[in-house]
């Protein structure tokens, strides 16, 4: 059975739970978001080896080949690119489309988030090389420690050898154990997809935020199937640009219920490989950088919850001025996300009703009850980015076997 039709089933009977069972026992709620909470620590279990073995073998090779620097620069021109796409569409429909206005609520605000910016530089080179393999939410702190290991390695190929060749194996390793993980995945999702329907549930009834979910709904459906295959169709020459969509359908289902950019890597290798014929020596150094870097997901989210929230306190046309500060700190801010693989899009929001002060200070309460489906979708958007970014990359550095369609997990 397909990978994607599993990760589907896993969904339908995760919705259809939700509805049968007593969902508004307190003792039930508390027991279903306790379950969510520990399948998602079992989906990222295996995230942190798998990142920082395969990023040794990555970079050692695409050394050893000359073409790392290619590699890396044309992975960033697409992930700045690709943020400044998915802002612009963002914006461009919260400007055309007037949603109905949020009623005004009065709650005081109990936290409040900040990116903290020096201690994410200074956590970037722990007192301990090692301590870089105990962060499992910033993986960059990882990831640069993989980098140095790599390049290092690809050095002196003959007195390194035994380290690539400890890396190459622990690197296969961690791939099977990831490739078991992603199968008992599809089964633990109807937990995560139970709590995120209960939730979804008390959102949608209301009525209050259904406009701004279809407006998602509708740019994500214009992303992915208008944009990026355009964009796949001339900067890569393919006559089949859905397919890179079509291997995309499990990781898309884990990262929306999910909610965690994190959450989605071991599933999302395994298509990279397995279905589009990505070699590792790409996706296991560029992927990561994507699921970092790559949050313009979370600046089209913000834009919108933004500006909506503005339009809900003021009937006054927004002054341009205005509207460029909330783009470019939205499109600048989402890179500073990696450290915030959940909850990303969220945190961005309440910084820029700070920021913006005016009294806006509080105003993001105006979306909280909405939070989770508005980092949902972040996270959707997000991960087709880094599938469609992966696939970019390894067809213009030529790491890449073309599989047939029917040969897709």
């Amino acid at each position: 059975m397909k990978v994607w039709i599993k990760y589907l089933i896993g969904l339908a009977l995760g919705v259809f739970a939700a509805f049968i069972l007593p969902t508004e026992n307190a003792a039930f709620a508390k027991s279903v978001a306790f379950l969510t909470e520990l399948f998602i620590r079992v989906g990222r279990y295996v995230v942190v080896p798998l990142i920082f073995t395969s990023a040794i073998v990555a970079v050692n090779k695409l050394r050893t080949s000359k073409i790392l620097l290619k590699t890396t620069g044309i992975t960033f021109l697409i992930i700045v690119a690709s943020s400044l796409i998915l802002t612009l569409v963002g914006l461009s429909s919260i400007l055309i489309v007037k949603l109905p206005r949020i009623p005004i609520t009065v709650d005081v605000a109990t936290e409040t988030f900040s990116l903290d910016v020096k201690g994410m530089i200074l956590s970037l080179f722990p007192y301990s090389g090692f301590e870089a393999l105990r962060e499992g939410s910033f993986l960059l702190v990882c990831l640069i420690f993989a980098f140095i290991i790599g390049w290092e390695s690809a050095s002196e190929e003959i007195g390194f050898k035994p380290v690539f060749a400890l890396s190459d194996s622990l690197s296969h390793l961690f791939y099977n154990i990831a490739n078991f993980f992603t199968e008992i995945m599809a089964i633990l999702c109807i937990a995560i997809v139970c709590y995120w329907t209960m939730d979804f549930r008390k959102v949608i009834e209301p009525g209050i935020y259904t406009p701004m979910i279809i407006m998602f709904i509708v740019d994500f459906v214009i992303v992915a199937g208008i944009i990026y295959p355009v964009i796949l169709h001339f900067v890569c020459h393919d006559p089949h640009p859905y397919k890179v969509l079509y291997a995309s359908i499990a990781p898309l289902t884990l990262a929306f219920f999910g909610g965690d950019s994190n959450l989605v890597i071991p599933l999302v290798n395994r298509h990279l490989r397995d279905s589009l014929g990505i070699r590792r020596r790409c996706r296991g150094y560029t992927y990561p950088l994507f699921a970092i870097f790559a949050r313009g997901g979370s600046a089209l989210v913000t834009t919108i919850s933004f500006i909506l929230i503005w339009r809900s306190y003021s009937s006054l046309s927004m002054p341009i001025s205005d509207i460029l500060w909330i783009f470019g700190l939205s499109f600048g801010l989402s890179f500073l996300l990696g450290g915030i693989p959940s909850g990303g899009a969220f945190v961005l929001l309440t910084i820029l009703c700070s920021k913006y002060a005016r009294g806006f200070e509080t105003s993001f309460l105006l979306l909280k009850p909405a939070s989770m489906i508005i980092c949902s979708f972040a996270a959707l958007f997000d991960t087709l980015t880094a599938m469609v970014g992966n696939y970019i990359v390894a067809v213009k550095t030529k790491n890449i076997e073309h599989h047939s369609i029917t040969h897709f997990i």
